[in-house]
């Protein structure tokens, strides 16, 4: 039997991304994403819900979320569905999570202007005439658009100025 594992998820960083090492050498870090929900109840009433997803990404990936990427930042990400298990160190209970294995994300636009606005909606806003992936979204980042391995890999070691 055939299986299909694809998640499609649009929100804003609830921290800072932190780049952590394995012992083995590999790159990691675990974000969390804010995605709202807004719907109507049975009784007509506008409700809005956020939900908060692990999402984890690996190697150049986590790099260059941890390099360009701040709290509050939208992000739309790519990933798998998986889920963590392990035992409780209080109860000994075994316990477990679903979260997200990211295998992709796309920077979106900060949006600008003064009044905060919400969070999560509107991705396009940020891109320049004609949508150009390559386009800055300000001066302090990377280009919008998908994640390109080319461009992680052509990053230059700390503090110097973005290869755009």
């Amino acid at each position: 039997m055939s299986s299909f594992n694809k998640v499609i998820l649009m929100g804003n960083l609830t921290r800072d991304p932190e780049l952590r090492s394995t012992p083995g050498g590999a790159q990691v870090t675990e974000i969390t994403l804010a995605v709202n929900d807004v719907y109507t109840d049975k009784q007509g009433n506008r409700q809005e819900r956020t939900d908060f997803i692990y999402v984890t990404f690996w190697g150049k990936q986590a790099e260059t979320l941890t390099r360009w990427k701040k709290k509050g930042d939208p992000l739309l990400i790519e990933g798998r569905l998986r889920v963590d298990q392990w035992d409780d160190k209080e109860t000994g209970k075994k316990r477990s999570a679903l979260k997200v294995q990211g295998i992709g994300f796309t920077f979106l636009g900060r949006g600008g202007g003064g009044d905060g606005g919400g969070g999560g909606g509107g991705g396009r806003s940020g891109q320049g005439k004609g949508g150009s992936s390559r386009a800055p979204a300000r001066d302090d980042g990377p280009p919008e658009g998908s994640y390109d391995e080319r461009y992680a890999t052509d990053l230059p070691p700390g503090g110097e100025e973005p290869p755009f």
